[in-house]
């Protein structure tokens, strides 16, 4: 069923009409202000939503890094200062703090989630635990650009069904909000009306005539038009799926304290086919818990925003987050991309708390494929993250917000700090006095490298240990133990490839040529060479580069024989983690599987059913029944 429509609310101001929606495809129109935000002046700030009583727990994790990274350039330094300190030898030792440090906050920040699990134990957190029903209205956002039709209106229809089972469908309404090339509505639209016709709740849909400012543009051009009829929107991703549970506890959360501007859920993976995209969701289901709970440990309620599967106050959001376009060209100038963390930020500064919450089996995303598709978006980000560089002054930001967005963006600039650290270790012996022994590692700053790098995943597997329920869903402790120990050399020849792609990506963008906005591709199985070798034809070349050196027995050069394995092979590695194949015969014999996966792998459903232990709080047994089949 859907809501009937004030005939000519298609036309804005004027009579311009905004979209090629008919009357009968939208609502009547709410408009409410969303007036552009100042970043040179900070405004009137409500009352801070909570008194900051967690400034202990993030000083451990910045006064840790800075120690842990003093120590690692001490270490390095010293065999360094042998033959006299020179301006090479400090950039050297600067170098080495700043990836000491970035690797270190990884493992503190784990060692803080296993602490807060450990006294907490599985499940959902204390403030989420009881069920409660929400009374207010909230609209689902989805939008799209040229994405296959047919499984998007799929998801969207399975979430509808959850929603209307549980009796809410008269609190929720869908907006499929298309920035599609036209060519693509006469689809879309027969899919909108096949699911509305089918649907027993409000879904509507539009496609916009113009694309101005991509995603944000899309966004707030709903709320001006239509916000002001909602208390929530919930912001999904064309492959985002939620139960209808989850989007119950996410509102029912947001009307018991009015302080809340945004919640932003932690999606776990789900529908990988490539190996590629089954390692990630592997990884992601072993490795999450730890992340996602020191993650919350610190951030309490100046959390970040990832821009799909949250739910936002839309008061909140329209009075907050205005985006201005940043003056200059692109890629540092013109609409902001990266705008999801901009936009908590701007919410923290006005007052409003940002939070970030675990709930378990009720929040999905897919993930990219292959490693090119999943290197197209991470473009886009890195441009994005890179943009924030300009903003991260901006007046009135929470400085905890200031560290995330400077965090953002050093998470790519890394990536060629390390290669530049690469390429210095064969440069150093030809320049060096005591070049036999100058570079090398002491065997105290190796096991402590060790330790950062594979701590974070003995500590998730020291959960696991304690989590019987996610070891069961993830095929038992034999399972497990075999796909960590194929994961980690997986993500060791892979890390080489990210490095170089990010560099040069980074190199694009300071060049000055922006990432664009192409489509996702969601369904691939399999990389021609071709292909594969024009995206990765430099890593091969680089990867000759440490060969050579190698074999011409270069000191230290042989610590680059993995770095150096893994760029050779990069198009070969990149072919083989297409395949949905090989995926699925590790399935089969029970590695990489997705949690609940064990035991119907073989007759793989279609989206994931809803969690028993999360229906028994809310739904009667009929209604159980109903969403289960």
């Amino acid at each position: 069923m859907y809501r009937p429509v004030a005939e000519g609310s298609i036309l804005g101001r004027n009579g311009i009409s905004f979209d090629s929606a008919t009357a009968a495809e939208l609502p009547p129109e709410a408009p409410i202000r969303m007036p552009e935000q100042n970043f040179k002046e900070a405004p009137p700030v409500r009352k801070p939503p909570l008194v900051d009583l967690i400034f202990g727990r993030r000083m451990f994790l910045i006064g840790g890094c800075l120690v842990v990274g003093l120590f690692g350039a001490q270490e390095m330094a010293r065999p360094l200062s042998a033959d006299g300190m020179d301006l090479w030898d400090i950039a050297l030792a600067l170098l080495f703090f700043g990836l000491f440090s970035w690797i270190s906050f990884g493992f503190l920040s784990a060692i803080a989630g296993f602490w807060a699990l450990m006294g907490s134990g599985p499940g959902l957190p204390r403030w989420l635990a009881q069920p409660r029903m929400p009374t207010r209205r909230t609209a689902i956002l989805v939008p799209i650009y040229n994405e296959e039709v047919g499984p998007v209106f799929d998801r969207i229809g399975t979430m509808a069904d959850s929603i209307n089972g549980m009796g809410l469908d008269h609190l929720f309404d869908f907006f499929v909000l298309s920035d599609s090339r036209a060519e693509a509505e006469p689809a879309e639209k027969a899919a909108f009306q096949t699911l509305r016709q089918r649907a027993r709740m409000a879904i509507y849909y539009r496609r916009r005539l113009k694309n101005i400012a991509r995603k944000p543009g899309n966004i707030h051009e709903w709320v001006t038009r239509f916000g002001g009829a909602y208390e929530h929107m919930i912001v999904l991703d064309a492959d985002s799926l939620m139960t209808g549970v989850a989007l119950a506890r996410l509102a029912a959360t947001m009307e018991a304290d009015p302080r809340i501007g945004l919640i932003q859920s932690i999606p776990a993976i789900h529908n990988a086919r490539t190996l590629f995209a089954r390692w990630q969701q592997f990884a992601s289901s072993i490795y999450g818990p730890i992340a996602s709970a020191g993650l919350q440990w610190w951030s309490g309620s100046e959390a970040t925003f990832w821009g799909h599967n949250a739910i936002i106050r839309i008061k909140a959001f329209a009075e907050s987050c205005g985006l201005p376009s940043l003056s200059g060209r692109e890629p540092f100038g013109g609409h902001i991309m990266s705008h999801d963390m901009v936009e908590a930020a701007l919410l923290r500064r006005r007052g409003w708390a940002v939070h970030m919450i675990s709930l378990p089996d009720g929040s999905y995303e897919e993930f990219p494929p292959t490693l090119p598709d999943y290197a197209v978006r991470d473009r886009r980000w890195c441009q994005g993250n890179l943009q924030h560089l300009r903003i991260v002054g901006s007046a009135g930001f929470h400085w905890v917000n200031r560290l995330q967005l400077f965090m953002g963006a050093s998470a790519y600039l890394t990536s060629p700090l390390w290669l530049m650290l690469l390429l210095a270790s064969l440069i150093e012996p030809f320049r060096a006095t005591l070049a036999s022994w100058a570079i090398m590692p002491s065997g105290l700053l190796l096991a402590l490298t060790l330790l950062l790098l594979f701590g974070p995943k003995l500590l998730a597997l020291a959960w696991l240990a304690v989590d019987d329920e996610l070891r069961e869903k993830l095929g038992g402790t034999q399972n497990v133990v075999i796909s960590v120990l194929l994961e980690i050399p997986m993500s060791m020849l892979i890390a080489p490839m990210t490095m170089l792609t990010q560099t040069m990506a980074i190199i694009d963008i300071v060049r000055g040529r922006p990432s664009g906005w192409s489509p996702q591709r969601r369904d691939v199985d399999g990389i021609a060479f071709a292909d594969a070798w024009g995206r990765y034809r430099w890593h091969v070349m680089l990867g000759f580069v440490f060969w050579t050196a190698i074999a011409a027995h270069v000191e230290g050069a042989m610590w680059t024989l993995p770095v150096a394995v893994s760029l050779v092979a990069a198009p070969w590695l990149a072919m083989i983690s297409a395949r949905v194949d090989l995926g699925d015969k590790l399935a089969v014999r029970g590695i990489f599987l997705a949690p609940n996966e064990a035991a119907r792998f073989m007759r793989r459903p279609r989206y994931p059913r809803l969690p028993h232990h999360l229906a028994d709080l809310l739904l009667p047994p009929s209604e159980q029944r109903l969403l289960n089949s």
